[in-house]
């Protein structure tokens, strides 16, 4: 892991971000990525609510816009806020484990690039001062931010105890989401206490840090 800078300027560290060509250029890990790298992120250190994802999809990728898709829509959704809040770089920050596009396997898109977290993903949490809120959406998030033991649950156990999860004490206050792809539709049907019960809480929690 890569150590933290503490000195580091924040405008700096967010350019050399989204200059960053490692996974192309140097790779860690497997081959290098095949397109153009487009770091995508969205981020100030006022932000007090933080949604950490997978990785940009080709719409996000194309547009350069985080969440520029439907599961952008149904996120949105989710929290209870429009379009413009959502952008807010302000507050409402945007770090997913990986900042470009992965790629595509013969599953979908590929995982992460594990170079992204690795470099970067200390760095800029430690310039989120005022961060409250911490939405950790889908397994690779879920494993980075709660660790192994909560992994080895699944999506679906660890979304299930968010309650437990939010109440650890933990700063920011963290709330464990399944990704908002239309992929997970059927998830959506067949856990009916994900739509009663925690989408309301998380709608309350969301509209009290934004107002």
């Amino acid at each position: 892991m890569d150590g933290v800078k503490a000195d580091e300027p924040f405008e700096s560290l967010v350019e050399a971000v989204r200059a960053c060509r490692i996974c192309r250029d140097a790779p860690r890990y497997g081959p290098p990525l095949g397109h153009e790298p487009r770091p995508i992120l969205q981020l100030s250190e006022s932000a007090r609510i933080c949604i950490a994802s997978q990785a940009p999809g080709i719409r996000a990728h194309t547009s350069g816009r985080p969440f520029d898709d439907p599961s952008g829509v149904r996120l949105r959704e989710w929290m209870g806020i429009d379009e413009a809040q959502f952008y807010d770089a302000s507050r409402v920050a945007i770090l997913p484990m990986g900042f470009c596009f992965p790629g595509v396997g013969a599953g979908g898109d590929l995982p992460p690039r594990r170079e992204c977290r690795e470099i970067w993903q200390h760095r800029l949490f430690a310039r989120l001062p005022d961060l409250k809120l911490l939405l950790v959406i889908g397994g690779h998030a879920l494993r980075w931010h709660l660790g192994a033991e909560w992994a080895r649950r699944g999506v679906t156990e660890t979304v299930r105890a968010w309650r437990e999860i939010g109440a650890a004490g933990a700063s920011p206050r963290i709330v464990p989401l399944p990704h908002p792809s239309w992929h997970n539709n059927r998830w959506l049907k067949t856990h009916g206490w994900f739509e009663q019960d925690l989408l309301p809480e998380l709608r309350r929690e969301v509209h009290a840090l934004l107002a």
